[in-house]
Formats: structure tokens, C-alpha cells, sequence
């Protein structure tokens, strides 16, 4: 059960990391999805968000849709070396029979001596995926392989 202003919490899993991530919206819920993966990783707050990188995606369906931010947000974390620690969706909207995201996401190359690396994400999964609307707003539940 949610808590009243709760973002994201993690929940048990073998081998993988799974969370729920919460929001008023369902922006916002991507939004906190996002932290909370990042912080499976790394520690956010230690995170200069002097860069920004404009994310813009299309998929068929809200679960895909998630899966391609995350998976987009883990490409640039593990080829470009950025490190995020402030995401915004500015939007998600259905056109023409697919969603839409609109979002950019902050943060700084990856500094090792700053940045401790805690948990490998290898990839984003379908595994348990769900995006939902709740009596409190959209909740998102992801589980990442590790």
C-alpha cells in the first residue's frame, strides 16, 4: 500500500531488482521509475545535474513505453558515461494509436571517485511490468535484471 507522498519503494526479488515507483501522474510516476533505478545503481543525490539530455520516444502501449525509457535512460547511462540524478516527463500522450514521451533527464559524466557504482542494471524486463492507475494516482512496477 502506498504512503501518502511516497515515491518509490523496492520490493523483494531473487536474482533482480524490482520496484514500484508512484506519482500523482503518470509522468510523474516515470519519472520516480527512473530514480529508483538510477539509485539501484548509483546514489542520486551525489549527482551534478550540469547536463541534460532530451528524451523523445513512441511505442505502441503505456508498459512499453515504460520499458523504452528505462532501457533509453540505461543506453546513455552505459555508452556516454552520464550519470542521472534529476528526470522530468514533461509529457506522455496517445496519438494516432501510440504513446508518446516527452522527457529530459539530468546529470554529469560518471566520476568514479564520486560516483560509487552499486548494482550493475544490465536490462530493463518485462518480468512482473505493470503501469496503473490507482485511487492516489499511477503506479508503475518494474523489475530490472542485475
Amino acid at each position: 500500500m502506498q504512503s501518502p507522498g511516497q515515491r518509490y519503494e523496492y520490493l523483494e526479488h531473487t536474482a533482480d531488482a524490482k520496484f514500484r515507483a508512484y506519482g500523482k501522474t503518470v509522468e510523474e510516476a516515470f519519472e520516480n521509475a527512473a530514480l529508483a533505478m538510477f539509485n539501484v545503481m548509483i546514489n542520486t543525490s551525489k549527482v551534478d545535474c550540469t547536463h541534460t539530455e532530451k528524451i523523445e520516444l513512441t511505442a505502441p502501449e503505456i508498459d512499453d513505453l515504460l520499458v523504452e525509457w528505462l532501457s533509453e535512460l540505461l543506453f546513455i547511462f552505459e555508452v556516454d558515461f552520464i550519470s542521472f540524478g534529476k528526470f522530468e516527463v514533461e509529457s506522455i500522450t496517445k496519438e494516432n494509436g501510440e504513446y508518446r514521451l516527452s522527457a529530459s533527464a539530468s546529470g554529469e559524466e560518471i566520476d568514479l571517485e564520486k560516483h560509487e557504482i552499486d548494482t550493475e542494471v544490465k536490462a530493463v524486463t518485462y518480468n512482473d511490468l505493470k503501469a496503473e492507475e490507482t485511487p492516489e494516482g499511477f503506479m508503475v512496477q518494474v523489475t530490472v535484471d542485475t
